[in-house]
């Protein structure tokens, strides 16, 4: 039953027209800063937080205001957060030559038809795996916390302050990131610090590293905290400091030294840490599986209790879901135009005669896999919450699952030239899942908000099919300007001097071919699985035997995975957060400096990521890499390194003192 302090049957303002407005508004700048930034540093961040912070001091001015009525802005822009990880995977249509743009309405399908499934699926989880479930939840509880010290109409003064302060942080860290990144725009700030050197003499391999001067990558590393970023750092090492040098100094090339290091990492040490995130993804579900099927039987159980009850209208206001049967043919109706998505693919990639196959099994495929990963996203959203959990393992094993199956069913009758298309299918099938496992990873995060604020689950429900829209709306637009200004690094097509590197795409879709046209080299993957086993082992010691101390599998991964101008800036990051969160510890009020420095990173990551956006229009428009140049190159890659080095800094620093001195 409810947690909080309201009566759950009283008639509470919640589903609004106004509050509607407001969350699709923040839907779509937040998931256009998330599309960017996830393309550029393969992170996306939660917007659960933020947003309420952002509906609490809106709807401030208006009457009637309630707690349950932020939440359901804070639940429609959380879609923001989670629908643009299909960044993760579309763009590996792109890659591989398949599509040259984003088509809009296909795009849009599969997002909003994918989406939607998510919350239907996870539906009959949520008395398992929420109000009967002793998980944690800890971005949804830290959200409802922040929804019940200032969400209401009637809050205390103290808690109307403490909610300005939030927006301000949220505010001041969005202006000073945009700021800065449009600085580096006309390059009087450099962007990144870049040095590549050989090892061990002439005849020796290379490495090096891409500094990137960011506030949003800062800011990811605020919010994954110590023991992520000493993670990546680990796994940035062993790419760089092993990994690079080890296989370039085994090539007898000519290259310059930079375009060597950039050309073994991407052709070798990047499939070495797909095989530790392949192991370390393995892992993580396997744990699950006992939880996962204990939480079904449970959600059978509670379905049959229902029936036996009465049904629906037996049941308390906080305990309605959308209706059981209801939910089926939803999911039944999103079924239907999936299989016409489905049957128009195979027709257009010369694989009609296929159809039948491909239609049926890849609907099968679809409800199957997405009905398993949302049990299993779900409970992972409330073990280590949604930001946390490992959805490009989730995309790695559905991409490898699909593309086996293609080979068992089809491959024998396929042409060789019909090789690229079975890759497409796979990642076209991929991406609907994908977009499944997002939502349901997102929707029971919501859902433990909402009960601890006496919310209306269906009333949620709803919401969050709206901003599942919303955010299907604007993802391919996005996705289409910024692959006309930037590109994806691997791409055909026109040369762009610097590419988005959309990792886990890359990897996904080098997934797809490696498998179907047996070409990758498995040797590389078992040499990251080994390295997956020995960092799972490390990581059970230290969980044992300290009492924080933890070294994540995926996040090792991703380390040795990402370009090191995605990793190093977060590994800064999550130090100076952690010695912000230390600090905060010693002041009047802790909690609440800390939940600052979480909402001035979230701004960072706002503003930079909008800038982006905007700049990318510029640079599309204009076909210049850099429109708004203001100096010449000798400039730019000497002094302005130094001064947008000084500038950066400083700027951390004085964010951070103004921020503890909100609650000083």
């Amino acid at each position: 039953m409810s947690t909080s302090t309201g009566t759950p049957e009283a008639v509470q303002t919640e589903l609004t027209w106004r509050g509607l407005i407001l969350g699709i508004l923040i839907t779509g700048v937040f998931t256009a800063a998330n599309v960017y930034f996830g393309l550029k540093a393969g992170l996306t961040f939660a917007t659960s937080i933020p947003a309420a912070v952002i509906s609490m001091a809106v709807l401030r001015g208006f009457q009637g205001m309630t707690v349950q009525e932020n939440n359901i802005v804070q639940t429609i822009a959380s879609a923001a957060g989670t629908l643009s990880a299909l960044i993760f995977v579309l763009p590996g249509l792109v890659m591989i030559g398949w599509w040259t743009g984003f088509p809009y309405w296909v795009s849009f399908a599969i997002c909003a038809l994918g989406g939607t499934l998510g919350v239907m699926y996870s539906i009959p989880l949520r008395r398992a795996l929420v109000t009967q479930s002793d998980l944690p939840y800890p971005e949804g509880v830290a959200c409802a916390e922040v929804l019940k010290v200032g969400g209401g109409e009637h809050a205390e003064a103290a808690a109307v302050e403490e909610s300005r302060a939030g927006l301000r942080a949220v505010v001041w860290g969005s202006i000073v990131s945009a700021a800065f990144a449009l600085v580096v725009a006309t390059r009087v700030f450099a962007g990144d610090v870049v040095h590549y050197f050989r090892v061990g003499g002439a005849r020796g391999g290379v490495t090096g590293f891409d500094f990137l001067l960011s506030f949003a990558l800062f800011a990811v590393g605020h919010l994954v905290r110590l023991w992520v970023g000493v993670a990546m750092l680990v796994g940035a090492m062993i790419g760089w400091v092993w990994g690079v040098p080890h296989y370039s100094a085994l090539l007898a090339s000519t290259d310059s030294i930079t375009h060597l290091a950039q050309s073994v990492w991407s052709h070798q040490v990047r499939f070495v840490g797909a095989g530790t995130i392949a192991v370390a993804a393995v892992w993580t579900l396997a744990k699950l599986v006992k939880p996962v099927l204990a939480g079904l039987g449970s959600a059978m159980a509670a379905s049959r209790a229902r029936a036996a009850s009465g049904g629906q209208q037996m049941l308390p206001r906080v305990e309605r879901d959308i209706p059981i049967g209801l939910v089926g043919l939803i999911s039944l109706a999103c079924m239907v135009p999936i299989g016409f998505l489905l049957a128009d693919f195979s027709t257009r990639s010369g694989l009609g005669q296929h159809m039948l196959v491909m239609v049926v099994g890849g609907l099968i495929y679809i409800t199957l896999m997405s009905f398993f990963v949302s049990a299993v996203c779900g409970y992972m959203a409330g073990l280590i919450g949604s930001s946390n959990s490992p959805l490009s393992g989730i995309g790695i094993l559905v991409v490898i699952g699909a593309a086996l199956l293609l080979v068992l069913g089809l491959r024998a009758s396929v042409p060789v030239s019909g090789e690229k298309s079975l890759v497409a299918f796979a990642l076209f099938v991929t991406a609907v899942v994908f977009a499944v496992a997002t939502i349901a990873n997102n929707n029971l995060q919501d859902l433990k908000t909402g009960q601890l604020v006496d919310a209306t689950p269906w009333k949620q429900q709803v919401a969050l099919v709206i901003g599942v829209l919303a955010g299907a709306a604007i993802i391919p637009p996005i996705l289409d300007l910024l692959n006309h200004a930037y590109g994806f690094a691997g791409a055909p097509g026109p040369h762009h001097e610097h590419p988005l590197p959309a990792p886990q795409a890359g990897l996904i879709s080098a997934l797809a071919q490696g498998v179907i046209q047996n070409n990758v080299d498995w040797s590389l993957l078992f040499i990251g699985g080994l390295i997956g086993v020995g960092v799972i082992a490390a990581d059970e010691s230290l969980r044992r035997f300290t009492r924080s101390a933890h070294l994540s599998p995926l996040a090792v991964g991703l380390g040795i995975y990402l370009p090191t101008q995605s990793t190093l800036m977060v590994v800064v990051g999550a130090i100076a957060g952690w010695y912000y969160d230390r600090r905060a510890d010693h002041g009047p009020k802790p909690e609440s400096t800390k939940q600052l420095g979480v909402l001035l990173a979230s701004g960072m990551i706002v503003g930079e990521g909008l800038v982006g956006v905007l700049i990318a229009a510029f640079v599309a428009f204009s076909g210049q890499d850099f429109p708004l140049a203001l100096v010449g190159e000798a400039f730019a890659n000497q002094a302005a390194v130094w001064i947008g080095g000084g500038v950066f800094a400083l700027s951390v620093f004085l964010l951070y003192r103004w921020a503890a001195g909100l609650r000083g």
